[in-house]
């Protein structure tokens, strides 16, 4: 088993780019109010993979460096948003940006942050039945820990409600754009999207389940080590 960010997600991409949910408008208000996302702010969003909070920033109208260790993820954003004024792909990490200091006044990083060494970067059933790894990723997303030594004290949070609704097909490749979940020659994908299948089945009203989320943002200035 890897955890390395850089090679779990390979083959995953389209999946990722298609079935992942964008953020909630309120996760960009507040960012336009508590934390100077202001017309042409220059935003470093670190481990922006396929640019899913990338594009919202620069419809927000900042300037925003995507800063990505994948090469697959970052290559699907330069696909997508290479045209756009205000973007720079970047091949970096949150560890290791390449960019200037004090070349941005805002940073973010959204579904990425569990992949970060917090240090370095300052300087369910069916899952659990037949994806293994699904418990060591889960592990990983203990925020609390992480954030506060990453902000070097207790950040403030906000929390905002997001859902996709989803058909069959959909569900299928939401769940197939995660790293944990087994890709098809592993002997437990079979049984794990006829569990999916029968959950669907199960809950599905015209077609159709949601999926709902919580969206946490961790916000404020890091403090002194």
């Amino acid at each position: 088993m890897t955890l390395d960010p850089t090679r779990r997600f390979a083959g995953r991409v389209d999946n990722y780019r298609q079935y992942r949910p964008g953020y909630p408008a309120g996760v960009i208000q507040l960012l336009r109010e508590r934390c100077g996302l202001l017309p042409g702010a220059a935003v470093a969003d670190l481990g922006s993979g396929t640019g899913i909070m990338t594009a919202q920033l620069l419809e927000a109208g900042a300037r925003v460096w995507g800063v990505e260790p994948d090469k697959e993820m970052r290559e699907a954003a330069e696909r997508q948003l290479g045209g756009r004024a205000g973007f720079t792909s970047v091949a970096g990490s949150a560890q290791d940006t390449t960019l200037g200091t004090h070349s941005v006044s805002l940073v973010t990083a959204c579904q990425a942050f569990h992949w970060f060494d917090p240090a370095g970067s300052r300087a369910e059933a069916l899952l659990h039945r037949h994806a293994p790894e699904y418990a060591a990723v889960r592990k990983r997303r203990a925020h609390g820990p992480a954030m506060r030594t990453f902000f070097g004290r207790e950040p403030e949070r906000a929390v905002f409600a997001n859902r996709q609704v989803l058909d069959f097909e959909g569900l299928k490749g939401r769940a197939m754009s995660s790293s944990y979940v087994p890709e098809p020659d592993d002997p437990a994908h079979g049984p794990l999207l006829a569990g999916l299948r029968a959950a669907f089945e199960r809950h599905e009203r015209e077609g159709r389940v949601t999926f709902p989320y919580e969206t946490l943002v961790f916000f404020g200035q890091p403090g002194r080590s």
